[in-house]
């Protein structure tokens, strides 16, 4: 399986303060690592989406603060954090939409203020053990929502997919294709319609990629062909990830996932989102406060360097859409799949227990 990132190791096989990030602007054409080894690398890394997907996306954050730290000659915990505040400020302004950013950088932040005492030695390694940790924790969060999802994918379904919700989008094994993978390693027979994702073409280039190395059954369709296809019958649910669902459940992912939840409405398909808790923003009360990126426009007038619309056409890149909550049959997390409306009572602190989250989670069937 395909990793996005990972610390690079020594000859002796021992982490060492450098990380090496695929370089997924190359795929699937060729497999490059970028070697960093300071944090403004990360940073460019993350705004040209050579890593791209929020929980990638935070991990490498960390490892950004944990690299920036490296680099700081400090004689104690003051100077050490303060030379760090534009590194947690250059990281926090390359993607403003995946709120997984933010929130390991918070949490980098507050490895930071509990290190305080400690010698600037100490406090960089407790740094670069928290970010270790965000990834290994990453890794085993999507385990979990893949056999939460699974139980909803029956022998013979048609799933359909839209962008990279993947290994490559995360610390490894994904989100929305987690779900896939669990299934499809419990045996049932299943096939993928895996939607090409324009303008960047993350569907066709990174999720088509790892179904085919997975050994899964897909078929690559351009987007616009999904509303035929759920209307004819041949899709049986929908599958996608996030990078911020807010407090009441509404969820912004890549631009056209509003289009393909709509359309799954209107034909009776269930919508299924699959996002860690880190990924669902509590204090967002809906997505209407989201803030949705705007890339450049020669993201959509130029395919792979090749223009393909003509010079002085403008053109509107939004990266992502907000998907209102209602329009969302559950939403997987590492706690189980739960409506949108239940959502709140895990801000809440209402589902304490596990007697408690028994009785809100969705499961399937379920009306």
């Amino acid at each position: 399986m395909l990793r996005s990132i990972e610390r690079k190791k020594d000859k002796k096989g021992k982490k060492s303060n450098k990380i090496l990030i695929l370089d997924q602007s190359r795929l699937p054409h060729e497999i490059k690592d970028i070697e960093c080894a300071r944090w403004q690398q990360v940073a460019r890394c993350i705004e040209r989406l050579k890593i791209r997907g929020a929980p990638a996306i935070g991990i490498a954050a960390a490892m950004g603060v944990a690299l920036g730290a490296g680099s700081v000659r400090a004689g104690g915990y003051e100077g050490l954090a303060k030379s760090l505040e534009p590194v947690f400020r250059g990281l926090n302004a390359t993607r403003p939409t995946a709120v997984n950013l933010k929130w390991a950088l918070d949490r980098m932040r507050a490895r930071l203020v509990l290190s305080r005492g400690l010698p600037v030695s100490e406090i960089k390694e407790a740094l670069w053990r928290e970010a270790d940790l965000i990834h290994e924790e990453d890794i085993r969060i999507n385990r979990t929502i893949g056999q939460w999802g699974a139980q909803f994918i029956k022998d013979g379904d048609v799933v359909l997919t839209h962008c990279n919700a993947g290994a490559l989008a995360t610390g490894g094994y994904g989100t929305a294709t987690a779900a896939i993978f669990v299934a499809h390693e419990q045996g049932r027979k299943i096939h993928v319609m895996v939607d090409e994702t324009r303008p960047v073409l993350q569907g066709a280039r990174l999720t088509a990629l790892e179904m085919k190395e997975a050994g899964i059954p897909m078929t690559l369709i351009t987007d616009n062909s999904a509303g035929a296809l759920l209307r004819r019958g041949e899709i049986d649910l929908a599958i996608v990830g996030t990078d911020r669902t807010a407090r009441n459940g509404d969820v912004a992912n890549k631009i056209g996932t509003y289009s393909v939840a709509v359309l799954c409405r209107e034909n009776g398909v269930p919508f299924y989102v699959a996002a860690p808790l880190s990924s669902i923003d509590f204090n967002m009360a809906s997505g209407d406060s989201i803030p949705i990126e705007e890339r450049a426009a020669e993201e959509v007038t130029c395919i792979g360097g090749s223009r393909v619309a003509p010079k002085g056409v403008c053109a509107l890149n939004m990266a992502f859409d907000v998907t209102p909550a209602k329009y969302v049959t559950a939403i997987i997390t590492e706690l189980g799949a739960f409506s949108p409306a239940n959502l709140k009572k895990l801000a809440d602190g209402k589902a304490k227990d596990a007697k408690e989250l028994e009785k809100i989670r969705y499961l399937p069937g379920k009306k």
